[in-house]
């Protein structure tokens, strides 16, 4: 295995990745847990720790919480790709006028995932404010890793079933469910299972930090083995409350052999950002 893809890693303007830091710091009221910063430095050190950790591509998971952010941190995010080449081209969305523009806008200057956050962002996936943005990614074939599930807090619209109305309007969207869908690991394993796009993220599911907040059902462990070629590494870094190999053997210990953790650690992301 060449090393490793991961497609849920944060890089951000300074100024915003701080108040993140300073949020986890203060014990944010979405997670209520002690949540120390394990890789906590200045952007360039982030990045070399992470080639020094084997990991081939990445991405830079940004998202807004308000309207008139994300077309802002779209910008940032085309200079941050330019200068890191390791770096999939990331951008992201927001329920408001002109989304689908600057969506576009985003597709034509070379992004390569998407990143959404119904939890932070507080607003329903199926708003039809998003609906023609939904339709270009579909069509541009490019992937979305989203936060819906309700872990570590609920929302107002976490869950399976926004997510289902959005697919049920865009089936060939490429939604990557962040978190494996924590808790809702089984409900987003029958979307996965339905729609032969959607495919799981890692980040956190399996650790014994992620066992905690809500344990994985061994009765699923079948159903994710069946779906090796559409679950991807994630991670979390740099925000994670523990090193960054645990997740590598969080997976392992599930015991589903070794071609299926070279699929979710190398292949599957290599394939599906033809690498």
């Amino acid at each position: 295995m060449p090393g490793l893809v991961d497609v849920h890693t944060h890089f951000m303007p300074e100024r915003v990745l701080r108040k993140v830091w300073e949020y986890f710091d203060a014990v944010g009221p979405l997670t209520g847990l002690e949540w120390p910063i394990t890789y906590r430095g200045e952007e360039e050190e982030r990045t070399a720790v992470l080639r020094q950790f084997g990991v081939r591509a990445f991405t830079a998971m940004l998202y807004p919480h308000k309207p008139g952010m994300a077309e802002w941190l779209n910008d940032w995010a085309v200079d941050f790709a330019r200068r890191t080449l390791d770096c999939l081209h990331t951008a992201t969305l927001f329920p408001e006028p002109g989304v689908a523009a600057y969506v576009r806008r985003a597709v034509d200057e070379g992004a390569r995932v998407f990143k959404a956050h119904v939890q932070v962002g507080a607003y329903d996936p199926a708003d039809e404010l998003l609906d023609r943005a939904w339709g270009l990614l579909a069509e541009a074939g490019i992937p979305v890793v989203i936060h819906c599930g309700s872990g570590p807090a609920p929302g107002k619209h976490t869950g399976p079933e926004p997510v289902r109305r959005v697919l049920a309007r865009h089936p060939r969207l490429r939604l990557v469910v962040a978190h494996m869908g924590l808790p809702e690991y089984e409900d987003f394993l029958d979307l996965a299972e339905r729609y032969g796009e959607v495919r799981l993220d890692t980040t956190m599911a399996f650790t014994d930090f992620g066992e905690r907040l809500a344990p994985f059902p061994r009765r699923a462990l079948p159903r994710l083995d069946a779906l090796g070629d559409r679950i991807l590494l994630g991670s979390d870094f740099p925000n994670i409350p523990y090193a960054y190999v645990h997740q590598l053997h969080a997976l392992e210990r599930l015991g589903l052999g070794e071609d299926w953790l070279r699929a979710v650690c190398y292949g599957n992301g290599a394939r599906l950002f033809e690498l």
